[in-house]
């Protein structure tokens, strides 16, 4: 299982509409957060590839998403 932690900074007063847009996708825990961003998402996916793809094509393309950061976590050797 790969895990992706992706940090989203939004447009000023559309957190609630991005956070809820988050919510919707499967896959994807969502976290509201004060500091340098506003919302924190945890993606769970059998493979490294399937995260890039929910991030790239589900979560970059929301609308008033102006910024991200992920940390893709490290897969614990067999």
């Amino acid at each position: 299982m790969t895990t992706a932690y992706v940090l989203i900074n939004c447009d000023l007063g559309s957190e609630e509409k991005v956070f809820s847009e988050l919510k919707s996708i499967n896959k994807v825990e969502t976290q509201g957060v004060f500091g340098a961003y506003d919302i924190i998402t945890k993606i769970e996916a059998p493979t490294a590839d399937m995260v890039r793809d929910i991030i790239s094509s589900k979560i970059r393309v929301i609308d008033r998403i102006r910024s991200t950061l992920t940390l893709m976590g490290i897969e614990k050797e067999k």
